[in-house]
């Protein structure tokens, strides 16, 4: 099977300093693999780009370095994501006859019908699954249909899940993928009735504690002047 060729080349500038590499168009990037030493390389930008969005990190790539051309897989791209230009990536190097372990993306497919009718929502838990397959194997992504999900609680888990032969799933079976939930409505007059109340209840107990707190005042007083009649009418003439 044929794979989009990239060419790079040996790389000398490293740290900081890579900075001036990006100004010149290219992108620094490291390849690795198993009995493979790594080695510090740069790639044009433009050319990186255009085979990442062909390939994404789950599809292989003819790495041309030094001479020799090395199946590999992109791995852990570090992007400027606001000017969408791709600064780091690892090149990792495999074996075709060798499987391996790769997370693969999920993607909906269909309107399920009860979302059509706007009984609920439906929801995605579930973003990718961890597979085990041949590196030429593995797909791209695995489409998950959610057009029978008719009512609520109806869901798909891992288990449902239809992959090409020669892909093992290593993801929980029991995991769900979607499900279909109760459409939550919320009343914001309801709402804002029970805080005025709340508000209303809160400031009835604020007046209760300062009456309590003058009457406590007014009895001492009234204390005061019973001690003082009391006195004066035993006191002596």
């Amino acid at each position: 099977m044929k794979h989009p060729v990239l060419v790079a080349e040996k790389r000398t500038i490293l740290g900081k300093k890579v900075k001036k590499l990006r100004k010149e168009g290219l992108m620094p990037a490291n390849v690795y693999g198993k009995d493979l030493a790594s080695h510090a390389l740069q790639v044009k930008a433009v050319d990186f780009k255009a085979i990442y969005k062909e390939v994404g990190e789950t599809g292989l790539v003819d790495l041309s370095f030094d001479g020799k051309t090395k199946p590999v897989m992109i791995k852990n791209l570090q992007m400027n994501f606001r000017s969408h230009t791709p600064l780091h990536a690892d090149f990792y190097q495999v074996n075709l006859k060798e499987k391996i372990k790769s997370m693969i993306p999920l993607t909906l497919l269909g309107e399920a019908q009860a979302v059509t009718d706007k009984a609920g929502l439906l929801l995605q838990t579930l973003s990718e699954v961890e597979v085990e397959a041949l590196p030429e194997a593995l797909p791209d992504k695995l489409e998950v249909s959610v057009e029978k999900l008719a009512v609520v609680g109806d869901q798909v888990t891992v288990e449902n899940l239809i992959v090409p032969d020669g892909v093992v799933i290593l993801t929980d079976a029991s995991q769900t993928v979607a499900k279909f939930a109760e459409l939550v409505v919320e009343e914001p007059e309801e709402e804002a009735a029970a805080e005025e109340e709340s508000a209303e209840g809160k400031e009835g107990t604020a007046a209760e504690g300062e009456t309590t707190e003058e009457t406590k005042e007014e009895a001492a007083e009234e204390k005061k002047v019973e001690s003082l009649e009391i006195y004066n009418y035993a006191k002596p003439v």
